[in-house]
């Protein structure tokens, strides 16, 4: 039975940069696991108030972490930090207090930028609100991919075989350490 892997992209954007990323993953997955997008796009903004009274979208969203085997952030650098959007599911995932669904789940991140250093703020930034939520995050190798818009072709696709090496290979440690800790 293979390992069921979801992917969280904290752009939004059609085509986006994360989007692009997700999608070779998605049709790059090692042998024994399955990599699945989870759209975060659809989730209100977290709001203490649902508790026990939760949208549905929080409920479908919870139950589909529930039944991952680890979990692969894909973002880009907003203002350093990341995007509202994985901020929310992070935070939707989390609550009620007591119920967080990240718990002890295996994670990894790849971020990704149009500049020179690969999203670095947002990748540790993320690092630092995983830590809290229990998430067992890959510590190396870590992925920055600096410069991605001359890494793809004119629909978004990676074409890069040099990146598409090193996410391979990423993929291999994260995989590895998923088969770890599960």
């Amino acid at each position: 039975m293979s390992k069921l892997i979801g992917i969280i992209s904290g752009s939004l954007r059609k085509n986006s940069f994360s989007g692009s990323i997700a999608e070779y993953v998605k049709s790059h997955a090692p042998e024994g696991f399955e990599f699945k997008i989870i759209d975060i796009s659809g989730l209100p903004l977290y709001d203490q108030d649902y508790d026990g009274a939760d949208p549905k979208e929080y409920t479908l969203f919870r139950n589909e972490i529930k039944a991952l085997d680890g979990v692969l952030f894909i973002t880009p650098e907003h203002n350093r930090s990341i995007p509202a959007a994985l901020k929310n599911a992070l935070d939707v995932g989390s609550r009620p207090y007591g119920q967080n669904v990240w718990n002890g789940k295996p994670g990894a991140i790849i971020s990704q930028s149009p500049g020179g250093i690969g999203g670095f703020g947002a990748n540790h930034h993320l690092r630092q609100i995983l830590a809290f939520l229990n998430v067992l995050t890959l510590a190396q190798p870590e992925a920055y991919i600096g410069s991605y818009h001359t890494l793809i072709d004119e629909s978004g696709a990676l074409n890069n075989a040099g990146t598409k090496e090193f996410i391979d290979s990423f993929l291999g440690a994260f995989t590895s350490w998923v088969e770890k800790i599960s």
